[in-house]
């Protein structure tokens, strides 16, 4: 008996999946700075993850102190980049690898947010029209799906 887990079925799959991850957790931290700019120009009101915790929360988030809160809020921002990374990772190759799939996938995102998401958790972004907002986030999902796919070709060693 070995203490070794077993194989990966396929360990091309499981590294292209762990990298696009990685990427995901990337492509979050950028759209954090991009939202540091449009809520400092008043553009944003409140990001989205800040939103979720403060409205649907319960309380629960008091668990956690002040002072982490917003490294807190950040932390499970990246969690979900990296579960959308992966999730882009696991597309057909043939769509995947076309320059236009990252930025239309980062839209297509967003859209989930703001048609589906928002509206069953009951956020107070999801009944108002803020049309300048909207776009913001647009623009800054767009950014995500460009750091998930990758826009120039690597180079093979």
């Amino acid at each position: 008996m070995t203490d070794q887990a077993p194989a990966s079925p396929n360990p091309d799959a499981d590294e292209r999946v762990a990298h696009a991850a990685m990427r995901g957790v990337i492509a979050a931290m950028a759209m954090t700075g991009m939202r540091s700019l449009t809520v400092s120009l008043g553009l944003v009101k409140e990001t989205p993850p800040r939103a979720i915790v403060r409205q649907t929360s319960k309380g629960m988030f008091r668990v956690v102190p002040k002072r982490l809160r917003r490294a807190a809020v950040e932390l499970m921002h990246w969690g979900y980049g990296a579960a959308g990374g992966a999730g882009f990772a696991l597309l057909p190759a043939d769509l995947r690898l076309r320059r236009w799939s990252g930025p239309a996938y980062g839209l297509l995102v967003w859209l989930g947010f703001e048609l589906v998401q928002a509206p069953l958790m009951g956020l107070d972004q999801a009944k108002k029209a803020r049309p300048v907002e909207r776009a913001a986030l647009a623009v800054d999902h767009l950014m995500y799906g460009l750091v998930l796919s990758e826009t120039r070709r690597r180079r093979r060693e």
